[in-house]
């Protein structure tokens, strides 16, 4: 059987491409071109694949990855949203066209490094469960695979913990073992995304009002894409107490920002559409699960109802502060990952 790594010239990647050729014996690295880097990540993926002597070759994508997912990006923004770049990366890219090309290539399989499990049920149907090192999980970007990409996906370090990676690493002798994980959006590595999306687009964004509830204004803002909701830090707007972005208004181009005490910053729930589920084909009636609303947040206790093949109405057993049109809500059952979709309304 041979496999195809997704290689992007880091140490996941790079262990993950050792352990397949350790498991599988026929592999070879391949490296996704998404976005100008100077040619460091193919630098290195090569020469990791060099020292396991496997091949590598390299496969241009850019210009899908800018009509869909850096496009999509910029769109949400736009419309007021916050989107999340790596899911639709994930569904687009990586599990999308990189698979594509590995069946058409010859090769049954891909890996990659993300930080996952893959199982399967009694009656066959694949799973997505947690990582063993949890403070690595990436299960929440993983939500989308469907089950004809689970079947022939491999996460070889699912059940290791970063720092056993990192040590495996340096015993290979890899050139990256020491290299610091990437923290930022790969095409927008200084974070500064109002910037990236006026560059991209060639468009200015206008000032707007900073508004209260009542639709006082409270001061001047520098252009909706540099603003989402939730964000409390950079406003430029002194109150009694915090004030946070809890509506972000493309049409009037206003923002609304409430202080952190205020009743109206809490959601009691979600609407997710664009919805995949993973762990059955439909969700009973009053699902009981617990959800997330952004990659970094804990899980909230929830009951789900699936109000149509494309809808889950989410409602949390507390209120949740300022959920994002754009991010995605994932259900999880235990370890494992039901399903999710987009935030389309906050209800």
């Amino acid at each position: 059987m041979s496999i195809l790594v997704a290689m992007s010239g880091g140490v996941d990647s790079s262990v993950s491409a050792f352990l397949c050729r350790e498991n599988y014996g026929t592999c070879m690295g391949a490296t996704m071109i998404l976005a100008d880097d100077g040619g460091n990540n193919i630098r290195d993926a090569k020469s990791v694949c060099e020292s396991l002597n496997i091949g590598h070759e390299v496969i241009d994508l850019r210009l899908m990855f800018r009509d869909k997912v850096i496009k999509k990006f910029v769109d949400v923004y736009e419309s007021g949203g916050t989107p999340n770049p790596c899911i639709e990366c994930n569904r687009s890219i990586k599990f999308g066209e990189f698979l594509r090309h590995a069946e058409k290539s010859g090769h049954e399989r891909i890996a990659t490094g993300h930080y996952a499990r893959i199982e399967r049920d009694n009656s066959g149907r694949y799973l997505l469960r947690k990582a063993v090192d949890l403070s690595r999980d990436q299960s929440y970007v993983l939500y989308m695979l469907t089950q004809e990409v689970l079947r022939c996906v491999d996460f070889p370090l699912g059940g290791m913990l970063k720092s056993d990676v990192r040590n495996l690493a340096g015993t290979l002798g890899f050139v990256n073992a020491k290299r610091s994980d990437s923290q930022d959006i790969c095409f927008v590595p200084d974070g500064d995304y109002g910037g990236f999306i006026a560059s991209f687009t060639g468009k200015s964004y206008p000032a707007g009002k900073f508004v209260d509830a009542c639709g006082n204004v409270l001061g001047t803002h520098k252009g909706i894409i540099h603003y989402t909701a939730g964000q409390r830090r950079g406003l430029g707007v002194a109150g009694k107490s915090r004030l946070y972005v809890s509506r972000i208004d493309p049409e009037t181009n206003t923002i609304t920002l409430l202080p952190e005490n205020d009743a109206g910053l809490c959601a009691r729930g979600v609407i997710a559409r664009n919805v995949n589920l993973i762990a059955c084909e439909r969700l009973p009636d009053n699902f009981r699960a617990r959800v997330k609303v952004r990659y970094r947040q804990k899980e909230i206790p929830c009951t789900v109802n699936q109000s149509g093949d494309d809808e889950l109405v989410i409602e949390f057993d507390g209120g949740v502060k300022c959920p994002a049109l754009g991010q995605s809500a994932v259900i999880y059952d235990g370890e494992y990952v039901v399903g999710g979709g987009v935030i389309s309304a906050i209800i």
